[in-house]
């Protein structure tokens, strides 16, 4: 076992006379959670030497050994055969002192000289959200695309469509489920954008804050490491932390667009709604009442959204004060964001699969379509058709309803001549528009619930998952 020092497995200790105090060190550890960074580390760790060889800092046999000694340590993690010792304070002073008892520490010890655990972390960091970023954006199309079938398959099917949770106008259902399949495709878009916002630099080679003396280059960790180049300002570099945010926000982003579509969900698998049933395997039981089938996925999913805004709000309070440059207060920037791609990863595939092989009962839908005098606009806008100003065709609509309430009957139950005594704009061709088919015909303008134009969105929806399917590639 190499000698590691007065404070074995942290990478500080020669100007204090002895270790840590106990509480101390168990406050400061971070192993626990940012262990899951040891591949970045290691490969951070690759590049650099390769830089201090460029540098004349080591030579070639140094570098090698150097290399062999952390590529064994990588084949030892993905063994799940390397842990960190109690001692550790985090992943950076564990791999250290596992790179000592590799190669000792008068080769081991060079390799830290140029950099410092921010500039390290920073950089490992954006690599590894930028990693589970396409993982997500994966997952979150898998969704979208499972939106997409379900649409394909009832296309034509029609549901009442609501504002204020009320009857509004007919739609169809397609077109209601793909109003949840665009936010998603637009969160992985915000994944891109922020994907390419964080490749332009790479913080390593800034040091603990001022850049290093040693004759480094960080361009050419930057470009091993996958980045377009390094940090244009070292301050910058080691203290920014915007670009964990506005992870933690995406993030947030996503599990709002789910819990939005998982609410609807709980309410249609009602008796009172009565749209969909849901699979035995993505529902749950009661332990007291048998006849129980709960959306426990979509309440799930409502109630992680809460857990995801909260981890946005809290890394944003964290940062919200702190000076230039690095401050240990940034240690509290991983686990909230760890928490969120957690969270959104073991999510995603559960509420995929529920919507994958939800039962629509398209005949209730149907039948609930018309309801709530819901043809009340198509009767307004076929009186502008026939030269009413709109003004005088909203009032006379809304006569209409009164009429239907006063009967108890709807809009299509009405006579003829009871549409007459109410207006003598309201002749019979009035009723061309006052079924559920006509109604959602007649809406063929871009971004319409007509089925044509459904038909078109739908295809365009699977070509922007394609082409987001290209950037994860």
């Amino acid at each position: 076992m190499t000698d590691h020092g007065t404070n074995q497995g942290a990478l500080w200790g020669g100007r204090f006379a002895s270790g840590p105090a106990a509480a101390l060190a168990a406050l400061s550890k971070s192993t626990h959670f940012d262990w899951r960074l040891v591949p970045y580390d290691l490969a951070g760790s690759k590049a650099h030497a390769r830089v201090l060889h460029r540098a004349g800092l080591l030579t070639e046999a140094d570098r090698d050994a150097l290399v062999a000694a952390l590529d064994r340590l990588g084949e030892r993690f993905a063994a799940v055969d390397l842990r960190p010792s109690d001692s550790d304070e985090d992943v950076h002073g564990a791999l250290e002192r596992l790179l000592l008892d590799e190669v000792g520490t008068e080769l081991g010890g060079r390799l830290r000289a140029g950099r410092s655990r921010n500039d390290q972390v920073a950089t490992l960091f954006k690599a590894y959200l930028r990693d589970h970023a396409r993982t997500v954006a994966a997952l979150v199309l898998d969704l979208a695309e499972a939106i997409a079938t379900q649409a394909e398959k009832h296309l034509g099917a029609v549901m009442p469509g609501r504002t204020h949770l009320q009857h509004a106008q007919p739609v169809l259902l397609s077109h209601h489920l793909l109003a949840h399949a665009w936010p998603l495709v637009r969160d992985v878009g915000r994944l891109r954008d922020w994907d390419a916002r964080v490749a332009v630099d790479s913080p390593y080679g800034s040091g603990a804050l001022a850049g290093s003396s040693l004759g480094l280059d960080p361009e050419e960790v930057a470009h091993e490491l996958g980045f377009a180049g390094s940090s244009p300002n070292s301050i910058d570099g080691t203290a920014a932390r915007d670009f964990v945010a506005e992870f933690a926000f995406v993030a947030a982003m996503v599990g709002v667009d789910v819990s939005r579509q998982a609410e609807e969900v709980i309410l249609w698998a009602t008796k009172e709604f009565g749209f969909v049933a849901l699979d035995d395997a993505y529902s749950t039981g009661s332990s007291i009442m048998p006849q129980k089938k709960n959306p426990d996925i979509a309440e799930l999913a409502r109630g992680k959204a809460g857990r995801l805004i909260g981890n946005v709000s809290g890394l944003l309070a964290t940062l919200k004060a702190l000076p230039l440059a690095y401050n240990r207060d940034l240690q509290e920037d991983k686990e909230p964001v760890f928490d969120s791609i957690d969270t959104l990863e073991v999510l995603l595939p559960a509420f995929t699969g529920m919507v994958a092989t939800l039962t629509f009962d398209t005949g209730r839908m149907a039948a609930l379509a018309p309801q709530g005098f819901s043809l009340a606009t198509d009767v307004a806008e076929w009186l502008v058709r026939e030269g009413v100003p709109f003004r005088v065709a909203h009032e006379v609509a809304g006569a209409c309803v009164r009429r239907c309430e006063e009967l108890g009957v709807e809009l299509d139950e009405l006579t003829d001549e009871q549409l007459a005594a109410i207006d003598v704009h309201l002749t019979p061709g009035v009723r061309d528009v006052l079924t559920v088919e006509g109604s959602v015909a007649s809406r063929d303008a871009r971004g319409g619930t007509a089925q044509v134009r459904v038909a078109e969105q739908l295809d365009e929806l699977r070509r922007v998952i394609a082409e987001r399917r290209g950037w994860l590639a």
